[in-house]
């Protein structure tokens, strides 16, 4: 069973840089499509990027694209979210999903089979 568990959310000033991390624990089988969402209170959760099982193709919401990467690095089943120029509007709780079909990458919740407990980014102005 995959348990993602991610780490790095924080506080930072508007404008400001975090490097979120998620460690899929448990994976003994091949590396499979991963992505990123973010739950902001009173919100539905979103789509905020994702990423192929080799890592050579992404997807972006386009309220983050071009402040945003997501990358991997599968020896170390791990996936990392870095994102630059943070707005207040990208505080939430922004989750790790793992267990897509690894060809693709995938902008919506169903497509995912593991979710982590979520780690908290807030942007202050």
């Amino acid at each position: 069973q995959v348990q993602p568990v991610e780490s790095g959310g924080g506080l930072v000033q508007a404008g400001g840089s975090l490097k979120l991390s998620c460690a899929a624990t448990g994976r003994t089988s091949s590396p499979l499509g991963m992505g990123w969402f973010r739950q902001a209170p009173g919100k539905e959760r979103e789509f905020v990027a994702a990423i192929n099982w080799s890592g050579d193709r992404t997807a972006y919401a386009y309220s983050v694209k071009g402040r945003f990467t997501i990358s991997r690095e599968n020896p170390k089943n791990t996936m990392y979210l870095q994102m630059n120029g943070l707005k207040p509007e990208d505080t939430a709780v922004y989750y790790c999903a793992d267990g897509a079909p690894p060809a693709g990458n995938y902008p919506y919740e169903s497509a995912y089979a593991y979710w982590g407990q979520g780690t908290q980014v807030t942007v202050s102005s």
